[in-house]
């Protein structure tokens, strides 16, 4: 099946008790068992619901994996995997990277010793001299949130799996339409299905997406363990979303692209992000590792906060909030919003400064978005 085919019927065929067409919302907390050890394949539903089966089937089969496992969050999902690690262990992360990644690493897993080297990944060399023998895992992001830099994931690949590190992909914001970690070298895939996957700015999820049936177990344990699981609705709700993932991706790529182009001839704006330029500094390894460049567009405006604040006071159409990957279009202050956690320095190294603006492009008509944003920079 082709990709489009497999977003609508992977784990989706018809109740085979009743026909239903859609997958029903098996809405229980447990199940009913003939007997003592003799159920009907579910007993509790924080370990298993048939409604979230058929998502982590989907999913996995998007992005060409053979394990997919459904998160209550893309933070429970990142936490899930990062739970594979112990007192000790060393763990190599972009510099680069969401804020809820960051106060992930440093609220809750520096506090239990395990160790983190935070670099730049665009220099593959920076990556290598950061490897110690304790090194456990490499962290991707890619593009990055909100400066959308793009890292070579087949290369920092080849190198980790050289010393026998687990390779971990934050494949959020192109969704597998656009990228698939996998099949570049990836160990495993992980997604906040809050944003592109569901695409309707209307419930929170994660997943967990690989290949090793030992990974595999041993996560599906922190699962089970922990009970971060989305609920039968929200499992639902993802699934009726994955099946326009498609449609909705190509929609929000093309208005990305005009959008970006329309951007760089404003006086008003300083620096256009979107990997799909070919100023872009990553466009080459994109165009190598990506079938598209995602739908998020971030500039620098001229000024500051007072000038970001005008030109979203302005927005009619786009709407100033955190998250993205939805139909509506969205406007972000990354620097007191998504990373607002990270220290004011390293901000500034990373390039989240007080005139960046991300924006994410909806699938509103181009014509609309354009009038908005030449409203907004007047």
């Amino acid at each position: 099946m082709k990709f489009e085919t497999k977003a609508i019927w992977i784990g989706q065929a018809a109740d085979e008790s009743i026909g239903a067409t859609i997958v029903p919302i098996y809405q229980t907390s447990t199940f009913t068992q003939e007997e003592v050890n003799k159920n009907k394949g579910y007993e509790y539903s924080r370990v298993g619901n048939p409604t979230r089966a058929a998502l982590d089937l989907c999913l996995a089969s998007l992005e060409e994996g053979k394990y997919g496992l459904s998160f209550a969050s893309g933070l429970a999902a990142e936490h899930a995997v990062l739970s594979l690690l112990r007192p000790g262990d060393h763990v190599i992360v972009p510099e680069d990277m969401y804020g809820g990644t960051y106060r992930l690493i440093k609220e809750v897993l520096e506090p239990i010793n395990i160790n983190f080297t935070f670099t730049d990944f665009t220099d593959i060399s920076l990556i290598k001299q950061a490897f110690l023998p304790s090194t456990k895992l490499v962290w991707i992001e890619t593009p990055t949130n909100p400066t959308l830099k793009i890292f070579d994931i087949g290369a920092i690949s080849e190198i980790s799996h050289q010393k026998d590190v687990i390779v971990v992909v934050d494949n959020t914001f192109l969704s597998p339409y656009f990228q698939k970690p996998l099949l570049l070298g990836a160990d495993i895939v992980v997604h906040s299905t809050t944003k592109y996957i569901n695409g309707h700015s209307d419930l929170i999820g994660g997943a967990v997406i690989l290949n090793s049936a030992e990974l595999y177990q041993k996560i599906l344990l922190v699962q089970k363990s922990v009970g971060a699981v989305p609920s039968p609705f929200d499992s639902w709700l993802t699934l009726r979303g994955v099946k326009t993932l498609a449609v909705r991706m190509r929609q929000h790529e093309q208005n990305a692209f005009q959008v970006a182009k329309f951007l760089q001839q404003q006086p008003n704006v300083l620096e256009v992000y979107f990997p799909g330029l070919e100023t872009h500094p990553g466009y080459a390894i994109a165009k190598k590792q990506m079938t598209g460049f995602g739908g998020v567009v971030s500039f620098r405006i001229k000024g500051g906060l007072k000038e970001s604040n005008d030109f979203f006071r302005k927005l009619k159409i786009f709407q100033l909030a955190d998250s993205l990957g939805g139909v509506e279009s969205l406007a972000n202050y990354s620097a007191l919003m998504t990373h607002d956690y990270f220290p004011e320095e390293l901000r500034k190294k990373i390039g989240v400064t007080e005139n960046l603006i991300r924006l994410s492009i909806g699938i509103e008509h181009i014509d609309d978005l354009i009038d908005d944003l030449r409203n907004a920079l007047k």
